[in-house]
């Protein structure tokens, strides 16, 4: 798991950060864009490309219907910069990998995603970006995506073992498929 914070971390620190944007902010942004470069990667590792296409399909349609909503439902900004807050395709972005690591993988993956992306909401509803309703929405459409598109992993079994017994003896039998 260390190594997956590691990456999260790394990520993260090659995101420009804006000039007029709080710590917490930018943090936020960046803890965003990592997520999904972070569960890549973990698929990758794992030589796990249907993972990695249900993480693609699954972002892309998250992401897609709150940037689509955003487009519909017009709710102004707690900041009043604009109506664009409903839902928050920041937080989107973040809580897609998040269900998608823990419905992949597990909770030991999902549970420090799911918890960055409680930071990125967070973050959202600080710098007055986004009302708290509008990250709860987004993290309910990136679950109910996860929940239909993405599958619990099953490593191929590479190692094969038996023990065979007959009259003249018992046999134990290894192999490994390359």
């Amino acid at each position: 798991m260390p190594r997956w914070i590691a990456l999260v971390v790394g990520a993260a620190m090659f995101v420009p950060a804006s000039a007029s944007a709080s710590g917490i902010e930018d943090a936020g942004v960046a803890v965003a864009i990592a997520l999904p470069v972070a569960a890549g990667g973990i698929s990758v590792v794992k030589d796990d490309w249907t993972g990695v296409a249900q993480l693609v399909v699954d972002t892309g349609l998250t992401v897609g219907t709150a940037y689509g909503l955003k487009q519909i439902v017009h709710e102004e900004r707690p900041d009043h910069s604009d109506d664009q807050s409903f839902p928050s395709d920041t937080a989107a972005l973040a809580f897609a990998p998040a269900a998608y690591l823990w419905d992949r993988y597990g909770w030991e993956y999902g549970l420090p995603a799911y918890a960055a992306a409680a930071f990125v909401g967070y973050s959202r509803v600080d710098a007055k970006k986004h009302h708290w309703y509008d990250v709860v929405a987004s993290a309910g459409i990136a679950w109910g995506y996860s929940r239909l598109i993405t599958t619990e992993f099953h490593p191929s079994q590479n190692l094969t073992t038996g023990l065979y017994a007959s009259p003249g003896g018992v046999y134990a039998r290894a192999s490994y498929r390359f």
